[in-house]
């Protein structure tokens, strides 16, 4: 799925309707004999409105592909785009800026502050920056993550579902042009998680956000409309509309197909490899 990346004019987005998008997207760790190539030349298109999902083995470079989509880590070669704005090159300054006003965050831990209650830890990111919040959007964020009641509780007073639906309500207040949810689900059971994929989905459905979601759980991936999966630095293949049977079914065979390169003396050809034996569109 990844391929060489086309003149790269400065300035100029690639035209159409994708929230971010990459091109030739490298990123390599150490160097000489030591480096480790986490992503290698991938090209990838963030669609507007939708729910993307990401999977991948351990080591597949899905992380890491999130962190350079969302400017909180630099990029070896390659350029990314943030809607028309091209983000590789940006300054420190301009790049907290950006991620401040435009991309909304979640991640495996909730990241609240404690001394504060819901509501203040929700408009916290916007209070920093001297924002006022958009009342009207934030009462919708609020009612429809069942917040209402909740919001004059702090952490402790939460359960685990609720302190994640509180972070997914931060994510969401300052209306961001995307989101991305690292593992949103990983410290949560069963039913606080299937909470917080169900607000997710509804975040894309009614108020029409852009979702981007690491995940190791095919039951999760199967609230998105899109799965990307990665394997050794690439996208190897997609799934559209995908059931938890499905996706389960396809990581399955990608460890089949590793196992069986594992066992073997390796040419280089793996990705390659795993590809095509998945159905690499």
């Amino acid at each position: 799925m990844s391929t060489p990346a086309a003149e790269h004019v400065p300035g100029l987005a690639p035209a159409g309707g994708s929230a971010a998008r990459a091109r030739g997207l490298t990123k390599a760790y150490g160097s000489g004999e030591t480096t480790v190539l986490a992503l290698d030349g991938v090209d990838v298109d963030i669609a507007r409105g939708r729910f993307t999902a990401v999977m991948g083995p351990s080591g597949s470079g899905k992380s890491t592909l999130m962190h350079c989509l969302a400017g909180l880590d630099t990029v070896s070669a390659g350029q990314v785009w943030l809607g028309d704005t091209e983000i590789t090159g940006l300054k420190d300054r301009e790049l907290t800026r950006l991620r401040r006003d435009r991309i909304g965050f979640m991640f495996q831990s909730f990241n609240l502050i404690p001394t504060l209650n819901a509501a203040e830890n929700i408009t916290l990111p916007m209070d920093i920056a001297g924002q006022k919040p958009d009342q009207a959007w934030l009462d919708q964020v609020i009612d429809t993550l069942g917040l209402r009641d909740r919001l004059k509780h702090r952490p402790a007073q939460l359960s685990g579902g609720q302190q994640q639906r509180v972070a997914c309500a931060r994510a969401l207040a300052s209306r961001p042009e995307l989101i991305f949810a690292d593992e949103p689900t990983g410290n949560l059971d069963s039913r606080a998680g299937l909470e917080v994929l169900a607000f997710l989905r509804e975040a894309v459905d009614s108020l029409g956000q852009t979702v981007v979601m690491v995940t190791h759980d095919p039951g999760a991936a199967a609230h998105s409309d899109l799965v990307l999966f990665l394997a050794d630095g690439r996208i190897v293949d997609e799934m559209r509309q995908p059931t938890a049977e499905a996706v389960l079914e396809r990581m399955k065979r990608f460890d089949v197909i590793r196992a069986q390169f594992d066992g073997e003396s390796g040419d280089g050809s793996g990705p390659a490899a795993v590809g095509a034996g998945s159905g690499e569109k």
